[in-house]
């Protein structure tokens, strides 16, 4: 069967997910994670895609992001899959696949969610209990988003910027999304949309994913 086109929205962000084969470990060392951000930074600057928001989990990755063409996403998701399984095949002397297929992708319906996918995608860690707080997780935007650390990866969102008249301003309103507890705000296809991506049920009190994270670099900026 012929693959679906994806969708497309000149504008319009998408929640990429990618997922290691059979949920296996995609990330081994703190090496392993600097790199992919790198390849990740110069794929997106390569292909004109913004990235708004990041999580490295051990076996996968969430992005936010948007494309400045209908192609932008996977030609920066095929770079990036190119050099980071040979630098792993390399690094660790394996062959096969890495990743899970094809990378998932929603796009975020409307400007009322756009901030509810930012804080899903930086409470990751949390939700899989590998930190207490999001900021305790050094492969995640929420370092630059919500503690002022400066990550040359992110282009700041206009929905973000409008936060505050500051960065000081904005932080403190972004954080302010934290102190609630995990919920994706949307209409019922956009959540089934962010379900299907993730392989996760939202909106619920279970924990879920991935417990298997190496040591952390907490104060890191990339």
């Amino acid at each position: 069967m012929a693959r679906l086109p994806r969708i497309y929205m000149q504008g319009c962000a998408q929640h990429v997910v990618q997922r290691g084969n059979n949920r296996s470990v995609c990330f081994y060392t703190d090496a392993d994670y600097a790199f992919y951000l790198q390849k990740l930074q110069e794929a997106a600057r390569t292909h004109q895609v913004a990235i708004h928001a990041f999580v490295l989990m051990t076996n996968h990755v969430h992005l936010l992001v948007t494309p400045a063409s209908e192609s932008g996403i996977s030609s920066m998701m095929q770079a990036l899959g190119r050099s980071y399984v040979r630098y792993i095949n390399i690094m660790y002397r394996r062959t096969g696949t890495l990743w899970e297929g094809r990378y998932k992708a929603s796009l975020v319906s409307s400007d009322a969610y756009f901030l509810a996918v930012m804080r899903y995608i930086e409470m990751n860690p949390v939700r899989a209990r590998l930190v207490t707080c999001p900021h305790a997780h050094p492969w995640s935007s929420y370092r630059h988003n919500g503690m002022g650390k400066t990550i040359r990866l992110i282009t700041e969102h206009a929905l973000y910027q409008r936060l505050g008249e500051t960065r000081a301003a904005r932080m403190r309103a972004y954080r302010l999304l934290f102190i609630n507890k995990e919920r994706v705000v949307g209409n019922y296809d956009f959540n089934r949309q962010i379900e299907a991506a993730c392989k996760r049920k939202i909106n619920t009190r279970r924990w879920g994913g991935d417990r298997k994270s190496v040591g952390f670099k907490k104060n890191q900026v990339l």
